[in-house]
């Protein structure tokens, strides 16, 4: 086991560790690889699973490099790469906590490259046609601009990381929304032209590990969502469907023909009381955006007698195609004794001490205990028709809860072939 085999020195990090593990910050884990001059940031989330799953990350990378070389491990709960590296190391990697790293193929990757020059390194992803999450960019011909599939790892030379924190220090940050970040990543250092493509680095790969395509790479990937123990019974989950009388015959349907059948607790949430379908109505009046009043009554009528006493409280819109199986699989990661909040995470005023939301039209995922603490604290819609998921950000973070971000959720149409490999998207 890895864990037998651990390095003595890893006893000098374990004050270090056990401030970070403390953290309620999201985490990030660097590693210093010296004679290699590889700093590795394993970027990770504050909920108690993705902790563990980066430890698991990190103790992989602490096992190859110390039979590679000496090194450095330090944790730092807000990074300054350039003002902390920058003068004795040459390549940024950054690292997702499921991303496999072979050092050695990756360090011979590296040294193709002039660590003098600024490079941005990736695995390239493109748009086959514009796409409102990216803003429609590159309307005209959206797959020439290429951006980093994270899962693959990417990576940035010094020179560059260096420039961009000057940039970042002279120019701040204007964007408003965060909703993809590594399309944004890629725009930013692009800057219209100013600073360099991405490269596409073959030997970064989101293959399984076990694949014979995989031979080659220096980064693979997990493929299938993380098992932690037995799936999470029907029984432990409420679904909530928001839809409206308009809807009850064009989309409603479509949800009894797919997916309601894997629910055990299951109620559509209108404007109208159908006992054909049948609909509850929570007398809160349909609005054409927004939803926060809705949304908020569902809460209250989950945590009410009115309803089962489950574990799991899973909101989600009238066209949301959701895997309910796939989702009992994913919770087993999770505590639903800490309140956790789970869905596609997106970002409002980031840079300028704004707030995390999951964005509703995904699905949105609350234990018990989360709409427990939301709903003590007193926090309410300014509106009915306010935006519900923007609402429940802002509330989240006057709390000091965190949002979970997990890539199986999506709000944006995707092919079958992607959709059967998440939990959830919007058709």
């Amino acid at each position: 086991m890895l864990s037998a085999r651990r390095p003595p020195l890893l006893a000098v990090f374990k004050q270090t560790l056990s401030t970070c593990e403390q953290s309620h910050m999201s985490l990030s884990f660097v590693f210093v690889s010296d004679l290699r001059e590889i700093v590795f940031v394993i970027q990770s989330q504050s909920n108690s699973f993705h902790v563990r799953q980066a430890e698991r990350r990190r103790e992989d990378l602490l096992y190859q490099a110390h039979s590679l070389t000496e090194f450095v491990l330090l944790c730092l709960r807000v990074l300054s790469l350039s003002q902390s590296f920058g003068k004795n190391s040459s390549w940024i990697v950054f690292l997702e906590e499921e991303t496999n790293v072979k050092m050695t193929t990756l360090a011979q990757v590296l040294a193709k490259f002039d660590k003098n020059k600024e490079w941005f390194l990736g695995k390239p992803l493109r748009d086959e046609e514009s796409t409102i999450i990216h803003h429609y960019a590159f309307a005209e011909n959206p797959s020439v601009f290429k951006y980093p599939d994270f899962a693959a790892a990417w990576a940035l030379s010094i020179p560059l990381v260096v420039r961009l924190a000057n940039k970042v220090r002279d120019e701040p940050l204007k964007s408003d929304f965060t909703i993809d970040l590594k399309h944004e990543v890629a725009l930013y250092i692009w800057d219209n032209g100013k600073g360099p493509h991405l490269t596409a680095v073959p030997e970064l790969c989101t293959e399984p590990e076990s694949s014979p395509q995989a031979r080659h790479c220096a980064t693979t990937l997990r493929k299938e969502p993380p098992l932690c123990g037995e799936p999470v019974h029907k029984e432990d989950i409420f679904v909530a469907v928001k839809t409206c009388r308009k809807f009850h015959s064009e989309r409603v349907p479509v949800i009894k023909k797919t997916w309601e059948k894997d629910a055990l607790y299951l109620e559509y949430y209108s404007d109208h009381a159908d006992p054909a379908i049948p609909t509850i109505n929570l007398g809160v009046p349909n609005t054409e955006r927004g939803h926060c009043g809705k949304t908020f009554a569902i809460l209250q009528r989950f945590l009410s007698n009115a309803v089962p006493n489950t574990k799991w409280l899973l909101v989600v819109d009238d066209d949301t195609l959701i895997s309910l199986p796939r989702l009992q699989v994913l919770l087993s990661c999770y505590d639903p004794s800490e309140p956790v909040c789970l869905g596609e995470r997106y970002g409002y005023g980031l840079s300028q001490g704004g707030y995390s939301y999951i964005t509703g039209g995904g699905g949105m995922v609350f234990s018990r205990e989360a709409v427990v603490r939301l709903l003590n604290s007193g926090c309410k819609c300014y509106s009915n028709d306010a935006p519900d998921d923007m609402v429940l950000g802002m509330c989240l973070n006057a709390l000091g809860l965190p949002v979970t971000h997990s890539p199986l959720f999506h709000q944006v149409l995707f092919t079958f072939l992607q959709y059967i490999l998440c939990v959830s998207h919007s058709f």
